[in-house]
C-alpha cells in the first residue's frame, strides 16, 4: 500500500515539476495539515501558521522546476516549514511591539534590582538595630519577631516570666522604631519618586 502511495507522489512530483496546477493542489491536500499542525506546535497561532504553510506551497510553486526530489516532498515541505518560522521569528524579535517589550523588561529588571538593593540596606540596618540592643531585649525581639515564638513560649526558652517577656518586647520595639525610623523614610521617599 505505501509502495503504492510512493508511487503516487513520484508521478505528482513529475507533473508538478511540468507545470501542473492538478498534481500542486494533490500535493496540497497531501502535507497541508501536517505542514499546519507542525506550524502551529511553535506559533500556537493558527492564522500565522497558516499563513506559513500558504508561503511554503506559494515557494514550492515558484521553484517547482528546481525540485531535486523525485520519490517524496516531505523533507523538504518540513524545511522549508522550518526556516518559514525561523524567519517569521526573526521578524517578531525585530518587531517595534517586541522591542518595547524587551525595554520594558529590562526596566523592571533594574526596578527589581533597586528593590533588592533597598531591601538589602534595610535588612543589614535592622540586623544592625537589633546586634545594638541589650542580650536579653536582642534574644526577646528575635524569638518574637523573627522565629514567631509566643510570648509563653519565650519565657519557657529564657527562663524569664511571660511579663518580663512583654516589657523585652515593647522596650525592644520602642528602641527599633526609633533607630529604623529614619531608613523606613528614605524607602518611602525613594518608593514615591
Amino acid at each position: 500500500m505505501e509502495k503504492h502511495i510512493d508511487n503516487i507522489e513520484e508521478r505528482l512530483i513529475s507533473a508538478l515539476k511540468l507545470g501542473s496546477g492538478k498534481a500542486f493542489d494533490s500535493i496540497y491536500q497531501m502535507y497541508s495539515k501536517r505542514l499546519y499542525a507542525y506550524c502551529l506546535q511553535f506559533t500556537k497561532s493558527p492564522e500565522e501558521s497558516e499563513e506559513i504553510v500558504q508561503d511554503v506551497f506559494v515557494k514550492l510553486w515558484q521553484n517547482r522546476t528546481l525540485i531535486r526530489q523525485n520519490e517524496t516532498l516531505r523533507s523538504l515541505l518540513f524545511i522549508m516549514a522550518k526556516h518559514q518560522l525561523i524567519n517569521a521569528y526573526r521578524s517578531k524579535v525585530n518587531h517595534p511591539v517586541y522591542e518595547e517589550f524587551i525595554d520594558y523588561k529590562d526596566t523592571l529588571s533594574v526596578e527589581d534590582a533597586h528593590t533588592r538593593l533597598e531591601y538589602n540596606e534595610f535588612k543589614q540596618a535592622f540586623q544592625k538595630a537589633i546586634d545594638s540592643l541589650p542580650d536579653t531585649q536582642r534574644k526577646v525581639i528575635s524569638l518574637s519577631r523573627i522565629h514567631q515564638l509566643s510570648n509563653k513560649e519565650i519565657a519557657e526558652k529564657l527562663s524569664l516570666s511571660e511579663q518580663t517577656v512583654k516589657n523585652q518586647i515593647s522596650l525592644g520595639l520602642k528602641v527599633l522604631k526609633e533607630k529604623l525610623n529614619k531608613i523606613l523614610w528614605i524607602i518611602l521617599l525613594l518608593f514615591i519618586n
